[in-house]
């Protein structure tokens, strides 16, 4: 076992009775002491309750797995006062002498993160244990073991035998992911890649972080299969073909998309990948939610090549946006490699939001909010369909294979085909009758709507495809969203398409 966690099972076979505020440790002694002034049996009856949460903590530091039932708020805290005691800013009598000694000016800076102001890794690896912050290290090991357990045991995706938790959040880990593989093509061949092929996927995120990277993206069109938005692997086998495999570091495909664009065939690219001696990322940003893109994921690793997987903390475990989980097949490759290629020390606190929410959560938590998802399907698509029929539109057929965006066409407000500029402007103005009236994340994608990313023109972008012929709302069944969600929702998309209509024939009549 690392020496930290040796630490902290040395600690919490010690503990005796948890402090309100702070980590508070009573040797034999004290607590003897203590029953003279209360008496035998009642700190007899206290140490026994506090021993109870004391073999909680050896647990999961023994074991390293989610606990079943997700723990209280007052055990993590308790768990975090203590833990914190081994970070060298809150030794007793301690005198830091460098520049960076977790000295923190604000005390409600120190509360909000638990005392632990080390931060992770070190200069040259960011899972690497910090030697001033036992406390902190051990978070992080414990947090990366309980992602692992969440992915391989909870989740299924036993292909992913490597995990490594980063503070920064999904764009930016592709970007460390495809720097790093061009080190390891460098090394393993000579080749010094320039392209990234990308299956087009209208998320400025997933563009960027090629060209942050340092690559050019080759931008390879979907087709289209009925309302369907999907990958052509044809096209990626020549985009490949045309540059010269090489050329290529790899292909970053993408299960988490908006309707009517659907999970890529990661399946098929792997094998592609396989193939051609080329990488595969894939972008799974919000697909651990979801049993579909899991299992996806797994059987591209199954059959073919995957590199890393990426996903996010905040779209899949419910915290803060400012982490990403990257998982792989290699081990090696994923938290030693890549590990080493992160420059400088990490942000705790992304870390401890993951770790908080895992252990408060449980494994039978994390599925239960799962399961719930799965169950808002049903009501969630009777909904739209019922809307729908009410205002003459119709729900894009996608959930068979993308079941958590959904999309609502638009076409009684602009014809279809209609890429005008004030088609435009009218299906904007809905959208933001629609925010204005508390419905947000819900995207309206205009037939006539281009854009330019990262120097790259897209026309009809949102739909992932030039020549969509409709215009269309989205709207996510997401993780966390609850059946009054459902209600509330369904009266404020009603109620912005009624007052639309009347807004539009009132500017009729008085023309």
């Amino acid at each position: 076992m690392h020496r930290g966690a040796v630490l902290a099972v040395r600690l919490v076979e010690v503990m005796v009775v948890p402090a309100a505020d702070a980590g508070l440790t009573m040797d034999e002694d004290t607590v003897r002491f203590a029953a003279r002034l209360v008496g035998d049996s009642y700190m007899a009856q206290g140490s026994e309750a506090v021993r109870r949460r004391q073999k909680l903590a050896r647990q999961l530091v023994e074991h390293r797995k989610l606990p079943a039932q997700g723990w209280d708020a007052q055990t993590l805290e308790w768990f975090l006062a203590e833990t914190a005691l081994l970070d060298s800013n809150n030794f007793v009598g301690n005198v830091g002498a460098g520049e960076r000694e977790g000295r923190v000016a604000c005390d409600l800076v120190r509360r909000r993160h638990f005392g632990l102001a080390h931060g992770i890794g070190r200069s040259g690896d960011v899972g690497a244990v910090q030697p001033k912050a036992a406390g902190s290290s051990l978070i992080y090991k414990l947090t990366v073991e309980l992602v692992r357990d969440l992915v391989r045991r909870v989740l299924g995706m036993r292909h992913l035998r490597g995990v490594l938790v980063v503070p920064m959040a999904t764009g930016m880990g592709l970007a460390l992911v495809l720097q790093c593989l061009r080190h390891k093509r460098v090394k393993e061949d000579g080749a010094t890649p320039r392209y990234v092929v990308w299956p087009r996927i209208d998320q400025a995120t997933c563009l960027k972080c090629i060209q942050t990277a340092g690559f050019e993206p080759i931008v390879v069109p979907n087709k289209r299969d009925g309302d369907v938005v999907c990958t052509d692997l044809e096209a990626i086998e020549r985009a490949i073909d045309e540059h010269g495999a090489e050329n290529v570091l790899g292909v970053l495909s993408t299960t988490s998309c908006f309707a009517p664009r659907v999970p890529d065939d990661v399946e098929g690219i792997a094998r592609i990948c396989a193939a051609r001696g080329v990488a595969h990322v894939i972008n799974n940003a919000y697909g651990l939610q979801c049993s579909k893109c899991c299992h996806y994921v797994d059987e591209a690793c199954r059959v073919g090549r995957v590199d890393a997987v990426v996903q996010s903390t905040d779209k899949n475990l419910m915290v803060p946006v400012g982490g990403c989980i990257i998982t792989g097949p290699d081990a090696s490759w994923i938290e030693v490699t890549l590990s080493k290629s992160y420059a400088g020390r990490a942000s705790m606190s992304p870390i401890l939001d993951v770790f908080l929410t895992l252990v408060s959560l449980g494994s039978d938590g994390y599925m239960a909010l799962r399961k719930e998802r799965i169950s808002m399907l049903g009501p969630f698509q009777e909904m739209l369909e019922k809307l729908a029929a009410k205002h003459s539109e119709r729900v894009l057929v996608t959930q068979k294979r993308n079941t958590i965006s959904f999309a609502l066409t638009l076409d009684s407000i602009v014809d279809v085909g209609d890429r005008s500029e004030a088609s435009g402007r009218t299906l904007s103005e809905f959208g933001s009758m629609l925010f204005t009236r508390g419905v947000s994340g819900a995207r309206v994608v205009a037939p006539g709507m281009t854009k330019t990313v990262a120097a790259i023109d897209f026309g009809h972008y949102g739909a992932s495809f030039d020549e969509y012929p409709h215009a269309y709302v989205t709207v996510a069944c997401a993780m966390g969203v609850r059946l009054e969600d459902l209600g509330v929702l369904n009266k404020r998309l009603d109620q912005t398409f009624t007052d639309f209509a009347k807004r539009r024939a009132k500017r009729a009549q008085a023309a």
